[in-house]
């Protein structure tokens, strides 16, 4: 057993990020600045994206974008109920009613079958998140929305990098947001991007920084202007130079993080695969997987032990672990606004009673990843039926 306790998801800071936010540091601009601008130009060339606004998280993204959208009171907007309450709650802030659907038992992702069964004349958008890093069955998403007149906005916090046959998430014309919390494949510590056309971020841009009609960076740079005009009632979401010097390191070291990520996977999946007692998660053929979250699911039956069990043993032998997600109908915000009960949506909460998060990032050493593998196995045997 590990004599030191492995976190669940540390970041991994190199001298190159450190000296990059130093150097911002003892210039002229730590908010938004010359770094942030550079930061969105090479994410956009990194995804072969339209555009970039980079922004204070994805739920800024998320929200930022509905508002350009124009949701709002009196309209619906589909989503699911596996996810993180960010993809719901920004609903709410708009005024709008969030519709949940429930998902498909493999991916775990949004299952657009019962996305068709869920659209109304109130519908106005669908939010698709790209679960644990998987991205979602987009074509069928775009046929429904096409076919009804309705606006995607992509929640990709877990799919950076990610490839939806052949194509990286992020790289169209629709708005797709990211996150670059501590724990992403990609992080800034706090922080995120919106993608997408730039005559539709040009309409966030100025939504996300007070609804001015220029940000200080136009205005106190050499040659800018004093003058601005608030053109509506706006939010406080720029990302800032600070920020941004930790992701041009990030975002240069992404490959290389992906490649032990996959490493990692590799080797869990050759442990895991053949065993009765788990479910691997799945990676479809027309994608490629960012693998921000390896996700274990206990079998039915398999073991006189459950998930709570299951993690509390991983614990006393050293290891941290999460589970993504508590379903949002299970929240008792939602559960008492909508009288949601745990069987509305059978797939989601059936898979939540029986998952958890497995330790993966590029930190994780060969060492690191054979300890988990024991772990697990170990407390596969003690508690095998």
């Amino acid at each position: 057993m590990r004599e030191t306790f492995l976190p669940f998801s540390p970041p991994l800071i190199g001298e190159e990020e450190i000296g990059e936010v130093i150097d911002t540091l003892r210039s002229d601009w730590i908010t938004t600045g010359p770094k942030t601008k550079r930061f969105e130009s090479e994410f956009a060339r990194f995804l072969k994206a339209p555009g970039a606004l980079a922004l204070n998280s994805c739920t800024a993204g998320l929200h930022t974008a509905l508002v350009t959208l124009g949701v709002g009171p009196g309209d619906e907007v589909i989503t699911t109920p596996m996810t993180f309450a960010a993809s719901v709650n920004v609903i709410e802030h708009v005024g709008a009613r969030p519709v949940l659907v429930d998902v498909e038992p493999d991916t775990l992702n949004i299952d657009p079958v019962k996305v068709e069964a869920a659209i109304t004349p109130k519908t106005k958008a669908i939010i698709p998140v790209h679960y644990g890093g998987h991205p979602v069955d987009l074509d069928l998403l775009y046929a429904l929305a096409e076919a009804n007149g309705l606006a995607i906005l992509e929640d990709a916090a877990h799919a950076l990098p990610a490839k939806y046959k052949g194509r990286w998430i992020g790289s169209g014309k629709n708005p797709v947001a990211f996150s670059f919390y501590a724990t992403k494949n990609l992080t800034t510590a706090e922080g995120g991007m919106l993608t997408g056309d730039p005559e539709f971020l040009g309409r966030s841009r100025i939504i996300a920084l007070h609804g001015m009609s220029r940000d200080a960076w136009k205005r106190y740079d050499k040659g800018g202007s004093w003058f601005y005009e608030v053109v509506l009632p706006g939010f406080k979401y720029n990302m800032t130079d600070i920020q941004a010097a930790l992701g041009l390191w990030q975002l240069k070291k992404l490959e290389a993080f992906q490649r032990r990520r996959r490493q990692v996977v590799e080797a869990y999946n050759r442990a895991f695969g053949q065993e009765e007692a788990l479910e691997i998660p799945v990676e479809r053929v027309e994608v490629e997987h960012a693998w921000h979250l390896y996700v274990l699911r206990l079998r039915p039956g398999a073991l006189s032990i459950g998930r709570d069990q299951f993690i509390e043993e991983l614990k006393h032998r050293n290891l941290g672990t999460s589970v993504h997600f508590i379903p949002i109908h299970l929240h008792p915000y939602y559960r008492e606004k909508y009288g949601y009960k745990p069987e509305d949506f059978p797939v989601a909460y059936s898979n939540y009673t029986r998952m958890l998060s497995l330790p993966l990032n590029p930190k994780l050493s060969d060492q690191d990843v054979a300890d988990v593998i024991e772990a697990v196995l170990d407390v596969v045997e003690k508690f095998r039926r």
